[in-house]
């Protein structure tokens, strides 16, 4: 009898994610049936799309509360027809606040539920650790840390590693990138990652642009790159980019190659100034030093600290580069100390300090194997025991 499963994920990095286990499942059942919320990487893995992931994608918590209404009426239907469906097993891919607490409904209804991506409760609201013990059947996360967590709070666990440390090749080719992407090969190089949501554009790009600046007046030769997600990304920046204009800079926004244009860049670049977020972790494996920054406009500070419960992290990083090797392997200039003349600073030890650089591409090579393992079948075969059990 085949494998019936049911599956949210609610933005792309998910719907990536959750292709790959989609993968894994059908090697091991070729007569798989999976059906869900999500994307355009899980319908070419054969999920029947029953709403698609753009009705769950909100940035952050104003948005959240505009769209209130859309999402609980989603959440009920969606809700009522995997009672209807009764698959085998749930599986929810990230998005925490929608998936925990359709997975708690469906468990209490007989439904073994498995949860993609453990919330990062290690930094911030660790209470949740209450809601995740009744609503996940098994907890899979990506990074070797969470086992003890999850395991010491009675939660089953498997770390599968992170999808990501298999996609990014563990010997970048630099000189390759600047090929592809038109740069001279032997000039130095700064990417420029300034976030893919407006918000965080608006926040930081006129810092990350005048400290461009700064450092520009600092070698003239300085080169800047900067990948954007889409046109309206573009424009935004351009715009800004209008006011903050800075020589020798260019941006990209479509393929050169068959990965994203950001890794392009990222392989590309000497060393990168970049939003705090995933963005952190693929630079990292693609073992480039970096300086992470972030910028909280007051309003979303506040409501931040009021639904946490708290007036910051639990830990002292904030980067997931600094969080996985348990140290400041690079620096983190948040809020008020995101000044250009700080971003400046930091990022000219970037891109000349030999011995800082050296020392920061091995603890990257060392976190690049650490994190690499077959996710895919990792993943699908935690999925099957949970169905099976």
């Amino acid at each position: 009898m085949s494998l019936l499963l049911s599956m949210v994920a609610g933005e792309p990095s998910g719907d990536l994610l959750a292709s790959r286990i989609i993968q894994g499942l059908r090697s091991r059942d070729p007569q798989l049936r999976v059906s869900g919320i999500g994307g355009p990487e899980m319908q070419q893995q054969g999920m029947q799309l029953l709403y698609p992931m753009d009705d769950l994608s909100v940035f952050g918590y104003v948005d959240a509360l505009k769209n209130l209404p859309r999402l609980i009426q989603t959440h009920l239907r969606f809700r009522a027809s995997v009672l209807k469906l009764r698959p085998n097993v749930f599986v929810g891919v990230d998005a925490p606040d929608f998936n925990l607490r359709l997975e708690q409904h469906l468990r209490k209804r007989g439904i073994p539920t498995v949860h993609f991506v453990g919330p990062s409760i290690w930094a911030w609201r660790y209470e949740r650790i209450h809601k995740i013990r009744a609503a996940v059947s098994h907890m899979l996360v990506l990074f070797p840390f969470e086992e003890d967590i999850y395991r010491k709070e009675g939660v089953p666990v498997t770390y599968v590693g992170h999808p990501l440390a298999s996609q990014i090749p563990q010997s970048p080719d630099k000189r390759q990138a600047r090929m592809r992407l038109g740069l001279d090969p032997d000039g130095r190089v700064l990417a420029i990652l300034p976030g893919s949501r407006t918000s965080e554009i608006a926040q930081l790009a006129p810092r990350f642009l005048q400290a461009a600046s700064l450092l520009q007046k600092e070698d003239p030769t300085l080169r800047f790159v900067v990948p954007l997600v889409n046109e309206a990304r573009q424009a935004q920046f351009n715009a800004i980019l209008a006011s903050y204009p800075v020589d020798g800079l260019q941006c990209f926004i479509k393929r050169v190659s068959d990965q994203p244009i950001a890794w392009d860049i990222m392989e590309a670049c000497d060393a990168a100034l970049v939003a705090s977020g995933t963005a952190t972790l693929e630079t990292a494996l693609f073992q480039r030093p970096m300086v992470i920054s972030y910028v909280l406009t007051p309003l979303m500070r506040r409501l931040m600290e009021w639904k946490a419960g708290q007036d910051g992290p639990s830990l002292p990083w904030v980067g997931l580069p600094n969080v996985l090797l348990r140290e400041f392997a690079v620096p983190e200039l948040l809020q008020e100390a995101a000044t250009p003349a700080n971003l400046a600073k930091a990022c000219i030890r970037a891109l000349t300090d030999t011995s800082y650089i050296e020392q920061t591409e091995a603890k990257f090579r060392q976190l690049h194997r650490e994190l690499n393992r077959d996710t895919a079948s990792l993943a699908a075969e935690a999925i099957l025991a949970t169905a099976n059990a």
